[in-house]
């Protein structure tokens, strides 16, 4: 910044009913008292539509340059260009500051907003100005979560010659992915991708595979986190179990599988899937009838290993301490129910994209066959391969995203899910019809429009269009549509619909957060330290995120991520130091900073 240099800023904020944003008034304060800054205006200020009179103000003022403040600063820059240019300015002397690109979101980050702000007005990075001192760093690292994220990031670690714990809540790592049967846009099998990985998992040397288990409990400073982790008990003996299966074929105890998105029951001591790692049973205490009863215990009976199942262990905690804490938690999908005129949970032939990757999997309920739900002699809803198959489907899109009502934000993955499962749903049954009823094709990656391109080649009826509402009639479903592109409403039967979830931060995020001492976004996902230039850093020195816990992504994504993660980690353990919390930075620190900077510049300017 050279002295005398006049400065107008722009303030814009957008609300959207949520009060608790950056004291927007308190940041432009802050501002006026630099005394390069010649003028201050809010968007209920200036018309955005008269940009002859805004450029009159540029030239009253004579200002040399522009600061855009506040979030979504990009909807208004093309006009503040155009007024500099009719000013006889240079357009490329404006600046963005914008809050949500560095994580200001809230109330709470007003003072970080004044910094953003300052170093915009002092020409300097808020990143640059922004660097913490640096703490020796313990080498061990803590992955959470066993997902594609999770096992890339851990396997680079180890193979970094490092010590990795990592953390699965459930049986088995593997995540979503191992449910799915392929990926798009290439149609590779997605087990093929995977089970190598979990199997290289399970054997390094280097990775304390920890299954079954929860973080309760994080304190320390970066570079030494304490961990309070409790394991589950799994109540069978991974040392000895021999994976016979006798325990689960005699257990009378029953249950929804999970790993099977519902479709199907599994046993109360079970293995997750079949190529699960580790592959050991495991007992699941609330659908256990001893666990809940004190009565039963037929699985200690029939187990051909002494003292293998131990129906009364109890859970334990344990501590360990660790430099480096890599979060890859992953995501949900959205519960279809809440949206009643879909039907889902209504009507059993209206399912979800998850269901159906299980029923079209060959390792699935149904051996890969495309089957209609029905209840079993004990009244549950379950698809076997005995029943009908359907002859139509309709794939509806977004569901739960790019909705006001729900989620605003696009889901990313939803369009591509639900081209593959059309494209499955031809290969099971070739024969059957197949529509696809879409709001706007998001088909962004590499090979991706070639995918869309190859399904509607294929015979699949795609429709730009709305559904909205799905009844039941004359044993059919009775869809309530539009056709956009040829103007029309529709009303449609068929045998089978299918709802593309989109997804959700899981509901543990926000409890989780509070333990890491990270930020969650507006929706409601990790918040990374900049949404442009460090997609895995956060503001707590040591924590990085990778995945879909930081935001809807696919899987090659999810595995870049994770990579980057990984090499976090490793720089600050070759290093031997890693940089304390940036969140503990005061505005102070961060301005003096930029000062010391902007001088460095203007002298060798």
């Amino acid at each position: 910044m050279r002295e005398n240099e006049r400065i107008g800023i722009f303030f814009c904020i957008t609300l959207n009913g949520n009060e608790d944003v950056v004291d927007i008034f308190k940041v432009a304060k802050n501002a006026e008292k630099n005394s390069n800054v010649s003028v201050v205006w809010y968007s209920s200020d200036i018309s955005l539509f008269n940009v002859k009179s805004f450029a009159s103000e540029i030239n009253n003022n004579d200002l040399k340059r522009l600061i855009i403040a506040g979030n979504k600063t990009g909807d208004v820059k093309s006009f503040l260009s155009e007024a500099m240019f009719i000013a006889g300015k240079n357009p490329e002397n404006i600046l963005m500051a914008d809050f949500n690109e560095y994580g200001a979101n809230t109330k709470a980050d007003t003072e970080k907003a004044k910094a953003i702000v300052e170093c915009a007005i002092l020409g300097v990075p808020f990143e640059a100005a922004s660097v913490p001192d640096e703490t020796s760093v313990c080498t061990e690292t803590l992955v959470i979560g066993g997902g594609i994220a999770g096992i890339q990031a851990s396997l680079e670690i180890a193979n970094g010659n490092q010590k990795v714990y990592l953390l699965e809540r459930t049986g088995t790592i593997g995540g979503h992915m191992a449910m799915f049967d392929k990926t798009f846009p290439t149609l590779d099998c997605a087990a093929c991708i995977l089970t190598p990985k979990m199997v290289e998992v399970g054997q390094h040397p280097n990775i304390e595979l920890m299954t079954y288990c929860e973080v309760k409990g994080i304190k320390g400073v970066p570079g030494n986190y304490k961990v309070r982790i409790l394991k589950k008990a799994k109540r069978v003996n991974l040392a000895s179990c021999i994976a016979c299966g006798t325990c689960s074929e005699k257990c009378p105890g029953k249950t929804l599988s999970e790993f099977d998105a519902d479709t199907n029951l599994r046993k109360a001591i079970y293995i997750p899937f079949p190529q699960a790692v580790p592959n050991k049973y495991l007992i699941d205490a609330d659908s256990c009838i001893y666990v809940q009863s004190g009565k039963c215990g037929v699985c200690v009976k029939v187990c051909p290993v002494d003292s293998c199942i131990n129906l009364d262990e109890k859970d334990e905690e344990v501590e360990i301490t660790v430099g480096n804490i890599i979060v890859a938690t992953g995501f949900k999908v959205f519960d279809a129910k809440k949206i009643e005129r879909f039907g889902y949970g209504k009507f059993p032939n209206v399912i979800t994209s998850l269901e159906l990757e299980r029923l079209v999997n060959a390792a699935g309920p149904t051996g890969g066959n495309i089957c209609f739900r029905t209840r079993d002699k004990k009244g549950n809803w379950i698809f076997s391969d005995d029943n009908e198959k359907p002859k139509s489907f309709a794939l509806i899109h977004c569901i739960g995203s790019r909705d006001e009502n729900y989620n605003k934000y696009c889901s990313r993955v939803c369009c591509m899910y639900s081209l593959k499962l059309a494209h499955l749903i031809k290969e099971k049954s070739p024969d059957s019809d197949v529509f696809e009823y879409y709001i706007d094709m998001r088909a962004f990656g590499k090979g991706y429009e070639e995918f869309y391109n190859r399904i509607k080649e294929e015979g699949v009826n795609v429709i730009r269009g709305k559904t909205a509402k799905i009844e039941e009639k004359d044993g059919q479903l009775l869809l309530r549509t539009e056709d956009v592109i040829n103007d029309r409403l529709i009303e449609q039967k068929v045998d089978m619909v299918v709802l593309a979830v989109g997804l959700e931060p899981r509901e543990d995020t926000s409890e989780m957060a509070k333990m890491l001492g990270i930020s969650t976004s507006c929706d409601g996902w990790f918040l990374e330290a900049n949404s442009i230039c460090d997609l895995v850093g956060t503001y707590t020195g040591g924590i990085t995120i990778a995945g879909a816990c930081q935001g809807p992504k696919d899987i090659p994504d999810t595995i870049a991520q994770a990579s980057a993660a990984a090499s976090h980690v490793l720089k600050s353990i070759t290093k031997g130091k890693i940089n304390k919390n940036i969140k503990d930075l005061t505005y102070n620190e961060i301005v003096s900073k930029a000062k010391e900077f902007s001088s460095i510049m203007e002298d060798k300017s």
